[in-house]
Order: C-alpha cells, then structure tokens, then sequence
C-alpha cells in the first residue's frame, strides 16, 4: 500500500521536475523520509530514481537540440568527482543532520525557483577570453567561463552526493544566473548532468549497503514514465509559473523536514541500518 502511494505521488513529481531539468530529489528524498525510510535508504533510492528520470527526459531533449553534450561531459568531470566524495562520506553525518542541510538545501532552491530569473545574461556569445569557452546550439549562442565553472560545479556535485539529489536544483540557477547559458538548454543539459552526477553519489552510498534495490525498482517504473511525459510538456509550457508554484511547495516541505529532523512530527529519522535507530531501541 504505501509502495503504491509513492510510486504514485513520485510518478507526479517526475513530470514536474523533468519539466524543470532536475532529477526529482528535493522530492524523492523527503517523502521517503516523512514515510519512515530512514535517510541514508531514501537518499540512495533517490540517487538511483535520479539517474532513471535523467535518462528518460535526455532522450527527449536530446532529440529536440536542448542538450550541449560537449558542455555536459566538461562540468560532469568535475562534478561526478564531487557528487562520488559526497556519497561517500555521508555515512559520518546522522540522519537528522543530513534532513536539516536537505531543509536548507530545498530553501534555497525554491528561493530561486520564486524569484523570476532575468532575461540578460552575465556570460553572452560577444564576452570573449581565455577561460571563456565559445558554445554554439542551434541558432543560440553563449560562452562559459571555465574558472567560475569548475569550482561551482564540484560544489553542486557534492552536494548532490551528501544529500541525496541529482544537482538539478543548483545547476539550473548555476548555468542560467552564473555562467549565461540559456533557459532552455539549461534546463535540457541539466537533465542529463543529474544522472550522471546521480550515479556517482549512488555508488558512494551503495558502498555502504544503503540501498533498498525492491523499492528501487519498483518506484524507477513510475518515475521513467513520469519523465517521459514532463520533458514533452517542457517543450511548451510556461516554466516560469510553474517554477513559482513549486518553489513555495518545496518551502513547505523543508519546513516538515525540520520538524521531522527535531522530532516535533513523529516517525524515525534514520534506518535499522543506522546506529542511531540500534542505540534507541537498546
């Protein structure tokens, strides 16, 4: 029964995030939690949904010229690095710490999801040098500047890995505020970049046996369809409206997730795998 439930309630989730270019963790993560999944299963569960979702919208994307592979496979070096360090090290956090950094993580995606984004961009095709990177897809043109690049995108990967989430939710702002790429590529090469960043931070996790590979399964059916109809939606919806309305959705969430994390809502904040479960039940 609650299988069903979140299969359903991830399936829903899935076409709004590949509408976005995000993998879908700010919300697979939380509802596992808030359903008793102890953090650590639900962030690794979400890593792996992560990479299903990115590789269904990519073939949508990809089809209509909304992904700069080239561009992908640069920042993904670096941020692959950082998601894997991540993943790996998240088993020296507890549970309640990691749900409390997710509160704030979510924040401050959804603070950019609220406020518009400005149509100039800081990094256009006419800004030459060195460090910038000279991109051209379809009739648009851009350049990236390589030395704001890197280092920010290690950043998104590691937190990525620690949290659970594909990095969508920092990419987005990331390419479009940061480095001047587009809206609509954006959004198409961020859905390919979660997964691969997704991976990564799975592996770091499933290091330590965090995964749960039944729901895993069961849950990747509803997401791969859920995104497979998003990304066709994204080809033509208004994603400014929609960002809005998510983002003060997800300001809600975070606020459970911290109520969660401190105990005011009941339920436990971390798996039979997790000590801190082991130490209450003693």
């Amino acid at each position: 029964m609650l299988t069903g439930i979140l299969a359903a309630a991830f399936f829903v989730a899935a076409v709004i995030f590949s509408m976005l270019g995000q993998g879908g963790g700010a919300i697979y993560t939380p509802l596992q939690v808030l359903a008793g999944v102890g953090f650590h299963e639900a962030a690794t569960t979400s890593l792996f949904l992560i990479v299903v979702v990115s590789a269904s919208s990519t073939i949508v994307f990809r089809k209509n010229k909304r992904v700069d592979i080239p561009l992908v496979l640069v920042l993904e070096g670096v941020t692959a690095t950082g998601s894997f360090a991540g993943g790996l090290g998240s088993v020296g956090f507890s549970g309640s710490t990691l749900s409390v950094a997710f509160a704030a993580f979510i924040v401050f995606a959804a603070l950019f999801m609220i406020s518009p984004v400005k149509t100039h961009r800081v990094g256009g095709a006419e800004r030459a040098g060195w460090c910038r990177w000279r991109r051209c897809l379809g009739e648009q043109r851009y350049s990236v500047n390589l030395l704001v690049a890197l280092p920010a995108s290690f950043v998104a990967g590691l937190a990525s890995g620690l949290l659970g989430v594909g990095g969508g939710l920092l990419k987005v702002p990331l390419m479009v505020l940061l480095l001047g790429i587009p809206m609509d590529i954006a959004v198409g090469s961020s859905a390919m970049m979660v997964g691969v960043t997704a991976l990564t931070g799975f592996a770091g996790h499933a290091i330590h046996g965090h995964w749960d590979w039944k729901l895993s399964l069961v849950l990747a059916v509803a997401v791969f369809i859920g995104a497979q109809i998003g990304a066709r939606f994204s080809l033509k919806i208004n994603k400014n409206t929609l960002k809005r309305a998510f983002g003060w959705f997800l300001v809600a969430l975070a606020g459970l997730m911290v109520l969660k994390a401190t105990g005011v809502l009941p339920g436990r904040s971390a798996s039979p795998m997790n000590p801190e479960v082991i130490e209450t039940k003693a």
